[in-house]
């Protein structure tokens, strides 16, 4: 057996050992690389910002590179948990930490905060995400014209707010957004820029979008985690009683699922038309464009026990002239809503999302909003 051969086999073995079986950095299952000068397993588009920071790690496929006995030696003695130990000793609580189906912006910050700047190493570091206030620039889209524009943004604690400014010494922000309604996620393939952040807030009962970028994969990052930073302290105070495990699914999510979709109106007999649809748990919104401001409706998802049901196919009654033809009905208290799907694969997923939300237990925040929907004007 020759000296490679050896040193795969041994990779192997290794690899068996608990908490190697998946991606150090992003959790995706079997790894296929490894950082020979940090000991840990990695996955392979997470190998490809390692490889950005030479000075810190040196990758090396499992089955193609050629390993020194040294080399698989050191990989044996550390390992994916006993590296975590060090590495992530101190994440905060509400730090996102980002797994294989987020954005790279998040896997490359997440990656270098961890090794390169090893902001989680020592326990008792002061953190910038906890100053109590963020305050800087960002690149934001315009409502109406579409165009990018350099915007100052202010995150405060003490207030609970996100504001911003049109300009830098306005006295006025243009925008209050309260942290408990506001969540922020990010969408580069959506916004058309790798950094691209999407941040959602209730206005007037009515979800409102902003699209906002930095040039910085760090400052944006930064500030998402500055966001849950001052939602959590905001929470703590709201709900003293609240272990972390509790608040945390309350800070900012990602979306459920986007996509398109043909609907028709309440009367079911108007043209069904294609819509820009986004899941956020149990609010369903629809927009004309997919970087629309406000949603042209939305719909609330209950639990299924109240009157909420979702099933494939549109009722006998209903005219289908859209060029799609696989239909969702959607049942609540008070109408159906009518939607196509352009393949059965699509169709399918979304009714798995408004099933798997219809059979959750609603929580006493969602009953408030349930009421308010009944009741908006």
């Amino acid at each position: 057996m020759s000296a490679n051969e050896r040193a795969t086999r041994a990779l192997r073995e290794i690899l068996l050992h608990p908490g190697n079986d998946a991606c150090a950095d992003c959790g995706a299952p079997d790894p296929s690389w490894g950082s020979c000068s940090l000991g840990v397993f990695i996955c392979l588009a997470c190998s490809g910002i390692h490889r950005n920071i030479p000075d810190v790690s040196k990758v090396k496929s499992l089955s193609l590179s050629h390993w020194e006995d040294h080399e698989v030696q050191f990989m044996a003695q550390n390992g994916n948990d006993l590296m975590k130990s060090k590495y992530e000793a101190a994440v905060p609580v509400y730090y996102y930490k980002p797994t294989h189906k987020d954005c790279q912006v998040l896997r490359e910050q997440w990656i270098r905060a961890k090794y390169e700047r090893k902001e989680f190493s020592e326990p008792g570091k002061n953190f910038t995400y906890e100053e109590g206030t963020r305050d800087g620039m960002l690149m934001k889209r315009g409502r109406d014209n579409g165009q990018f524009l350099s915007r100052r943004f202010v995150l405060s604690e003490r207030e609970g707010t996100l504001k911003y400014f049109t300009k830098y010494d306005a006295k006025e922000p243009k925008a209050v957004i309260k942290v408990d309604t506001m969540n922020a996620t990010f969408q580069p393939e959506k916004i058309g820029n790798p950094n691209g952040l999407q941040i959602t807030y209730l206005k007037d009962y009515s979800t409102r979008n902003m699209f906002v970028y930095h040039d910085s994969g760090k400052e944006i990052v930064d500030w998402l985690n500055s966001i849950r930073a001052v939602q959590l302290h905001y929470l703590k105070v709201a709900f003293p009683g609240a272990t972390d495990a509790e608040l945390l699914p309350r800070l900012t999510r990602n979306f459920l699922k986007e996509g398109y979709m043909e609907k028709t109106g309440p009367r079911q007999t108007e043209g069904f038309k294609k819509r820009w649809f986004t899941l956020d748990h149990r609010r369903l919104m629809y927009f004309k464009d997919p970087l629309d401001a406000f949603a042209k409706g939305e719909v609330f998802l209950g639990n299924k026990d109240h009157g909420y049901n979702a099933y494939p196919g549109l009722p006998a009654s209903a005219h289908c002239n859209g060029a799609w033809q696989h239909g969702i009905t959607i049942e609540t208290p008070d109408r159906c809503f009518l939607f196509t799907c352009e393949t059965e694969s699509d169709q399918q997923d979304w009714l798995k999302h408004f099933t798997d939300v219809m059979s959750a237990t609603m929580s006493p925040q969602e009953y408030t909003m349930e009421a308010l929907f009944k009741h908006r004007p």
